[in-house]
């Protein structure tokens, strides 16, 4: 096991242990390992199709493209996952009766069933990761996290880190050298 920083560690990173989002990675590998286990030895969808139910749990019926949004991730991924949630019969699809072109998804009744099973399991084990740790501290790492997502938010952007580039239109990439050259 590695050593465990310091602030000081945090704050001039010596080693790839010393890196704040190396460390958030590797915490959060830990549990939501359990959780892919559980989703989909138990339940036979992906995380990212949980995630997907969970949101829709929550928010009832939305756009794919406000979905993705809501989820951090990219059109294409998200439209994958909705497929594969449809052919499970998890999740069904409404056409906008204004704009033919719009296309809405929420919860099928199953979808709501599988949700209603999984949620309180993942919760369980959420809670289970928290113990033995005082609600005070509790409360400072989430005040923590929240500073984490807001500055995290203002360095995107400000730019600080280019967007990626397009490697199908012959953007920039960094090429290894390869072994035994």
């Amino acid at each position: 096991m590695s050593v465990f920083p310091d602030a000081g560690a945090l704050r001039a990173p010596r080693s790839l242990d010393d890196l704040l989002l190396y460390r958030l990675s590797r915490a959060a590998r830990a549990g939501s390992g359990m959780v892919t286990r559980m989703v989909e030895g138990g339940f036979g969808i992906t995380r990212r199709e949980w995630g997907m139910i969970g949101t829709l749990a929550e928010v009832g019926e939305i756009t794919p493209s406000a979905l993705a949004q809501r989820l951090d991730l990219d059109r294409v991924r998200t439209s994958r996952g909705l497929r594969s949630l449809t052919e499970k019969k998890l999740v069904e699809r409404r056409q906008d009766t204004e704009d033919r072109r719009e296309v809405h998804v929420r919860l099928s009744p199953s979808g709501r069933q599988l949700f209603g099973e999984l949620f309180p399991r993942v919760a369980s084990l959420n809670s289970e990761l928290l113990e033995g740790i005082d609600a005070a501290h509790i409360d400072i790492f989430l005040q923590c996290l929240r500073r984490l997502e807001v500055r995290g938010t203002e360095l995107s952007a400000q730019g600080v880190v280019p967007e990626k580039a397009d490697r199908r239109a012959g953007g920039t990439r960094h090429h290894w050298p390869k072994r035994g050259n």
